[in-house]
């Protein structure tokens, strides 16, 4: 999956646990980064815990990432913003990253690439599909249940199969990784507790299209 085509690295990588408020001008890896990398690059059969045929790279934390060697050499950037569709990543198959989540991830490497972290105020007061629940799929969710061909057949695109999922169960057992379901992320952390509070309450709403 990613071009073997080395460079100097752009960053020296150093890390570093930062909790506290955060800061609108610094990128966190764990809120902000690693969600992205999880949905989009540890997809199952891709640079997931099982990474026979991907050259061996794991992406399913900070650890594995930098171990990848992929920040450092440059390949992770280059085979975000590769045209040839045989090696770009994510695949074609996936929906990709949009131009604002690479410069996300390109400024968090141009500030260091540190494993930081933030704690970002939680707020449930008001919690609807369209502002709160769709977001938080897309950034989530996105890599694997979207596309041409997403994961078990399901696209969260639409409210209509997220919402049939959160009607039968099946979406609180994943986010809250029920032994009854299927965890979901299937690998990295489990959900912030105040994302998973923020589906739960929508599906206790009765998973509505607001």
């Amino acid at each position: 999956m990613l071009p073997g085509c080395k460079h100097e690295p752009p960053v020296a990588p150093h890390v570093e646990e930062v909790e506290g408020a955060c800061d609108p001008d610094v990128v966190y890896f764990q809120q902000q980064v690693l969600p992205l990398l999880i949905s989009n690059c540890a997809v199952p059969g891709c640079h997931d815990q099982a990474t026979g045929d991907n050259d061996g790279i794991q992406i399913t934390d900070f650890g594995s990432l930098m171990a990848s060697g992929t920040v450092q050499d440059g390949d992770l950037m280059e085979s975000l913003t590769e045209t040839d569709p045989d090696k770009v990543m994510p695949p074609p198959s996936q929906p990709g990253l949009t131009a604002q989540q690479i410069a996300l991830i390109q400024t968090w490497i141009n500030q260091g690439a540190q494993d930081n972290s933030c704690a970002a105020t939680c707020d449930t007061s008001t919690v609807t599909y369209a502002g709160t629940i769709a977001p938080l799929v897309q950034q989530r969710c996105g890599g694997c249940h979207g596309g041409s061909n997403p994961q078990g057949g399901l696209n969260f695109g639409t409210h209509a199969v997220l919402s049939t999922l959160a009607l039968n169960g099946s979406l609180a057992a994943s986010v809250t990784h029920d032994p009854q379901g299927i965890p979901m992320p299937p690998f990295g952390p489990m959900l912030p507790q105040c994302e998973i509070d923020k589906f739960l309450i929508w599906i206790q709403d009765g998973a509505p299209n607001n």
